[in-house]
């Protein structure tokens, strides 16, 4: 019997892989894209995120060729790339770097190059897929359904530093905390940035969404981990401190008998 009292684990094993696989899968093809396009094709990027700006030369989609775009801010470079259009690129490239443009604002400056190309993604993206692959691999070792996301985030730490946590029922609070601490690095780095004449560098870019990303990577594992149904009740649950769920109802019913 596993840890969280059921006879398996091959459904939180395979979450894991998923989450590893597809984020390893983009983290590599972050340097392989540009290594696949002649040296120089893609350059000087820079546009909006969650928005598609690189798609046509011209037209739709075309809105980080523009000389003086409205998403640049006073100060920035005017400089544009006009051949950079990513549906002209072979197939994988056109699909990385279009995934890059939905998802990052591909400022060059914040970005490495590879091949004399731009990545598709600044270099924070690249430290949050590292932390998602990261968080996926750990997860597929020595996650656990416990029922709730918060509980199957929790079953990553040996149940024996759990236990005190269990028994004063702070599992909430240790959850948000690490979570907390897992995104700090990253909100302050970025709002430095944003409120102050500090500018951060690529490498502390990377080393602060590491963090974010891992921790992620394990929510994203547990809210597809998380099933209360592979349970015959609340009661079978295995948790540290020898700890069990009571049922809201069932505990009021208890609660009126008295």
């Amino acid at each position: 019997m596993e840890p969280n009292g059921l006879e398996h684990r091959q459904a939180e094993a395979k979450v894991g892989r998923w989450v590893m696989g597809v984020c390893g899968f983009l983290l590599i093809a972050f340097f392989l894209a540009p290594m696949s396009i002649e040296p120089g094709t893609v350059q000087h990027l820079g546009a909006r995120a969650n928005a598609m700006d690189y798609v046509s030369e011209d037209g739709w989609g075309s809105s980080g060729s523009t000389p003086v775009a409205p998403h640049r801010h006073a100060g920035e470079d005017n400089h544009t790339h006009d051949d950079v259009a990513w549906s002209n690129l072979n197939p994988f490239a056109a699909f990385i770097y279009g995934f890059g443009d939905l998802n990052c604002h591909q400022k060059h400056e914040r970005s490495w190059e590879v091949n004399n190309n731009q990545l598709p993604v600044c270099t924070r993206d690249v430290g949050i897929f590292m932390g998602l692959f990261m968080g996926g691999a750990l997860f597929s070792r020595r996650g656990w359904n416990r029922w709730t996301v918060r509980d199957t985030c929790l079953s990553l730490f040996p149940d024996a530093w759990m236990d005190s946590t269990y028994q004063t029922n702070r599992r909430t609070l240790v959850w948000l905390g690490v979570g907390t601490l897992l995104c700090l690095p990253l909100i302050a780095d970025g709002f430095l940035q944003l409120l102050t004449s500090y500018e951060s560098t690529n490498l502390k870019r990377v080393l602060t969404g590491v963090p974010f990303g891992f921790g992620l990577g394990i929510l994203t594992c547990a809210m597809f981990s998380a099933r209360a149904g592979a349970f015959v009740g609340a009661g079978q649950v295995l948790l540290p401190g020898n700890a069990t769920f009571v049922l809201a109802k069932s505990s009021q019913e208890a609660h009126e008998e008295e």
